[in-house]
């Protein structure tokens, strides 16, 4: 618990202190920190940034990874080396992962070339706001979605069949099946990605600094990457500290949150 709570504190405590490493100061500043924050003017930039990449990252991981189970469950040839296919990236290097993705993504990288060969002037990619974001969403989503959509499968292939015999034999659609038997069965598991895709997704650091920098101008510089920036850049430290107090209430909320709504949606929750 120490390797917690420690931490924790000292974090609150620096935040409270104007801490400058290169001129070797530590001044108690009380909540002027905080004031500064929230006069900041680029931090609802930063806040909306972090929203617009956590949303995009979320729907699109969990839906796809939900996606690629109901399909990969199904008894077709082929299924495995599929599996094997969209799990493998989880197990690649993240930074290697980045930097091929980031070439990739140049002007004149390997999508425009491709989209050049059917007649598609494609953009740049990560040097234009609205494709900067999107594209920095779908290397996380490609990164990550093979771990969910193993979990989903798990949880798929626990669900009883003969629930499905019995709803087949009543006439049920496969809509049906899917609504009222599938996703209350998995539920738990819904909670278990959710929580874990949301607290990540507000903890990405490295494809941010790899492929955008944050740029162009705030429009993909997420609360971690800010934190960054003022403390390890422009070396504010108890300013950092304080972003960092800020970035851990928040994922306190949303883990919070989601946790009092299972008791609306899971099945078997009480």
């Amino acid at each position: 618990m120490a390797f917690v709570f420690l931490p924790l504190v000292l974090v609150v405590w620096y935040s409270l202190h104007e801490w400058n490493v290169l001129a070797d100061s530590f001044n108690f500043v009380g909540a002027e920190n905080y004031q500064k924050l929230a006069d900041d003017p680029n931090f609802p930039a930063v806040l909306r940034a972090t929203a617009f990449f956590s949303i995009g990252l979320v729907v699109l991981n969990l839906g796809l990874a939900l996606l690629l189970a109901v399909l990969l469950n199904q008894k077709l040839r082929g299924t495995t080396f599929f599996r094997v296919l969209f799990f493998s990236p989880v197990v690649v290097s993240l930074l290697a992962w980045t930097i091929v993705w980031g070439f990739l993504l140049q002007d004149n990288g390997g999508i425009n070339g491709l989209l050049d060969a059917v007649g598609i002037d494609g953009p740049n990619w990560l040097r234009s706001g609205g494709t900067a974001m999107a594209s920095v969403v779908i290397v996380q989503v490609f990164k990550n979605v093979g771990l969910n959509m193993v979990l989903f499968l798990a949880a798929l292939q626990g669900v009883p069949q003969d629930l499905y015999e019995a709803a087949r034999t009543d006439g049920a659609s496969p809509w049906t099946i899917f609504r009222r038997i599938t996703l209350p069965l998995i539920s738990p598991t819904i909670l278990l990605t959710s929580i874990i895709t949301v607290v990540g997704s507000l903890q990405v650091f490295a494809q941010i600094s790899v492929l955008t920098q944050g740029g162009p101008g705030t429009s993909t510089t997420v609360l971690v990457y800010y934190l960054y920036q003022q403390a390890f850049q422009f070396h504010a430290f108890g300013y950092g500290a304080t972003l960092s107090v800020v970035l851990f209430l928040i994922v306190l909320a949303l883990t919070v949150l989601q946790w009092q709504m299972r008791k609306r949606w899971v099945f078997h929750e009480h």
